[in-house]
């Protein structure tokens, strides 16, 4: 379920940048974005619990060092990526 979330947060990011690029209204897609990323993070969290009551402890050591710096990396950029069109904004008006 985290990859479809993930999927869907880079297609909602793109289109995010896509609205601002053409001068429409991205705040909605900005916010869906930003929800998505929200939801991928729950998904992969609820699917790490599963192997925290299988105590499959061994897959828990495999994956949580790389997916927990991975996340923190994707969670940012999805971020900033999404608030750009913002500071853009800011700054044109700005000039």
């Amino acid at each position: 379920m985290w990859i479809i979330f993930g999927v869907l947060t880079v297609a909602a990011t793109l289109f995010n940048l896509y609205t601002f690029m053409v001068g429409k209204d991205f705040k909605l897609p900005m916010a869906i974005a930003l929800s998505l990323t929200a939801l991928t993070v729950c998904a992969d969290y609820s699917y790490l619990s599963v192997w925290v009551e299988a105590e499959d402890w061994g897959a828990l050591a495999d994956v949580i060092p790389g997916m927990g710096r991975a996340w923190w990396v994707l969670t940012s950029i999805s971020i900033l990526l999404n608030l750009l069109p913002i500071f853009l904004e800011r700054s044109r008006k700005r000039v």
